[in-house]
């Protein structure tokens, strides 16, 4: 495999933290809808993910998220048996974007992984949106071809940008099998319909059971949750500059 050329952010292990998961990594962020971050907890919460470590630098905001009375640095790597997940529950700016991808390849690199799936809102234009449409990018042929078994509209031609598109070229490039699930999300508010959707997509693709029921039921309460979050934590980030996280031209 051609070597990764960009150095990412530290990730700092518990102490005794085995770094090698194996089997399936799955990343999700805050970008349109909440949907990666949203899926994301759900998956460690459900599977019981332990919290391996943290990513760190200087230039990150000071800040903890409670959960649960627990106070957590924002952006966090879990791992379980052959599962590994990574998040961050906090928007930074564009221009770390390629940092953060760099970290998750290596994070990905030293956990042993076999695919990576990433899971990613796009914005749409429906304000009144009750359930949208889920779209797939496969870094590989094998990728692409377990999109097609498991029903997922493959993307024609379009951008896939920041964090997502950057990891789905490298997974191009380096031979690396990433694939990217873009769930069409609301631009009005935190989307946990469309996080189900995709979550279901992820069963799909790996044979993995995660439950939907608290997810679904919980909707609601999941989506002002996460809106409070955000909300909390944006006073303290420079506002990012507007761009669409997915633009197709097919679309519209």
């Amino acid at each position: 495999m051609t070597e990764h050329e960009f150095k990412g952010y530290a990730l700092v292990l518990k102490s005794g933290a085995d770094p090698t998961t194996g089997g399936i990594a799955i990343a999700g962020f805050t970008t349109a809808g909440m949907v990666g971050v949203i899926a994301a907890s759900h998956i460690i919460r459900t599977l019981r993910l332990n919290q391996l470590g943290t990513v760190l630098n200087a230039d990150f905001p000071a800040v903890a998220l409670i959960q649960d009375e627990i106070p957590k640095h924002p952006v966090r790597v879990y791992q379980g048996n052959g599962i590994g997940v990574f998040t961050s529950e906090i928007k930074f700016q564009d221009k770390q974007d390629i940092m953060f991808a760099s970290t998750v390849l290596e994070w990905y690199t030293k956990g042993g992984f076999d695919k990576l799936i990433i899971i990613d809102g796009v914005t749409s234009n429906d304000q009144q949106l009750e359930q949208g449409e889920l779209y797939g990018v496969g870094s590989s042929k094998s990728a692409r071809d377990d999109l097609k078994r498991a029903g997922i509209e493959p993307i024609q031609q379009g951008i896939v940008a920041g964090i997502t598109g950057f990891l789905l070229g490298e997974g191009d490039r380096l031979g690396i099998d990433v694939t990217a699930l873009l769930a069409e999300a609301s631009p009005m508010y935190p989307d946990a319909r469309a996080a189900a959707i995709a979550i279901e997509a992820v069963c799909d693709l790996t044979g993995l059971e995660i439950p939907l029921g608290d997810l679904l039921e919980n909707a609601r309460e999941i989506e002002n949750s996460v809106r409070d979050v955000f909300e909390n934590t944006a006073t303290m980030l420079p506002a990012p500059e507007e761009k669409d996280d997915f633009i197709d031209p097919s679309f519209g």
